[in-house]
């Protein structure tokens, strides 16, 4: 694992509530945090800069130019749909000595059921606070 490790939507909602210096970076689309929602009750919010498409040096600079730096030292929590894209965003933010960085399990609306859709699990099926615009 390049990363610091998986926390489960609630964990990383209480981390991110608890500590005022964590942060939760959502690294989906613009269309996803505009039609699907976004994580809500984290004091200034999510930090929202898109993992797609993929360009490592525009993620870094995006992320630095939120606060998000090496020599910040703070938690960083990277949320995506599935848990998949936050992967290698933590990954990507770990190499560049950001750190600690974890991923959410399951993501914000989880990985797709038997029947191909997407919700059963994932921060919004835990019940944690969301809003859609």
């Amino acid at each position: 694992m390049g990363y610091t490790g998986d926390l489960t939507p609630r964990e990383a909602f209480e981390l991110v509530r608890d500590d005022p210096a964590a942060v939760l970076v959502d690294v989906r689309t613009d269309a996803e945090w505009r039609f699907v929602g976004v994580p809500d009750g984290l004091g200034a919010g999510p930090v929202l800069v898109s993992w797609l498409p993929v360009d490592p040096e525009r993620f870094l600079a995006e992320l630095a130019a939120a606060g998000i730096t090496p020599q910040a030292g703070r938690k960083v929590v990277f949320l995506c749909r599935s848990g998949q894209r936050s992967v290698a965003a933590a990954e990507v933010a770990t190499a560049a000595g950001i750190t600690p960085s974890y991923n959410v399990l399951e993501g914000f609306e989880g990985p797709l059921d038997a029947d191909g859709h997407r919700g059963g699990s994932g921060w919004r099926a835990a019940g944690l606070p969301w809003k859609q615009s």
